[in-house]
């Protein structure tokens, strides 16, 4: 399908979102560089094959395409016009956010197994929630952390004690990310699509 959604979380910052509902075929309509063709024929998991092809859907919308986009040695997406981007997919979506600002994005099913790996990320318990919104809390702050980690420089780094979420509702948190390479206080969204919780981390530069 066409582009799912936009939101636009702040002056300069805008995220785009598709739903995966193409086939292979269809996605590979789409201009790819001699690199990511080669790494999207290296690629085994049909689900990773449409969510590497969508995102490079979602560049066209911001009139760029794969020749303007690169990694560096840490595996960050960068874009050559100087334009801070962020990269996720997981299963039916996909999606950019593209900012004059560091920031990252993770989109995360919602699915039961969060529980069985929460104690890597969060001491958060459930407490009075129901199950449905204990699953959603903890994939939202798992998002978060994700989202900040893609905002620091080189990974390497404990979710659960350098990467710290605050002020937590339902639609956003606060964040900072305190290792020895950064100092960093993040503003943080939240966004729920369908059954999928989607987080945007923004960093605060002037903190």
């Amino acid at each position: 399908m066409p582009l799912f959604k936009t939101i636009e979380i702040a002056p300069n910052t805008c995220v785009f979102v598709w739903k995966i509902t193409e086939t292979i075929d269809v996605l590979r309509d789409v201009h790819l560089s001699k690199n990511s063709l080669n790494r999207l024929n290296l690629m085994k998991s049909t689900s990773h094959q449409k969510g590497f092809l969508s995102i490079r859907h979602l560049l066209k919308q911001i009139q760029q395409n794969d020749d303007d986009l690169y990694y560096n040695e840490f595996g960050k997406p960068i874009l050559k016009n100087g334009k801070h981007i962020s990269i996720t997919h997981s299963y039916d979506f996909s999606a950019i956010v593209i900012s004059d600002i560091s920031i990252g994005i993770d989109i995360e099913k919602n699915r039961d197994k969060i529980t069985i790996i929460k104690h890597r990320f969060t001491d958060l318990e459930q407490h009075q929630l129901n199950d449905e919104e204990y699953i959603k809390k903890l994939t939202f702050i798992w998002g978060a952390k994700e989202s900040m980690f893609k905002i620091h420089p080189c990974g390497g780094m404990s979710f659960k004690n350098d990467l710290i979420i605050d002020k937590f509702t339902s639609t956003n948190a606060k964040g900072f990310i305190n290792t020895p390479e950064m100092k960093q206080d993040c503003n943080i969204y939240f966004h729920q699509l369908e059954n999928y919780s989607l987080a945007i981390a923004l960093s605060n530069e002037h903190s």
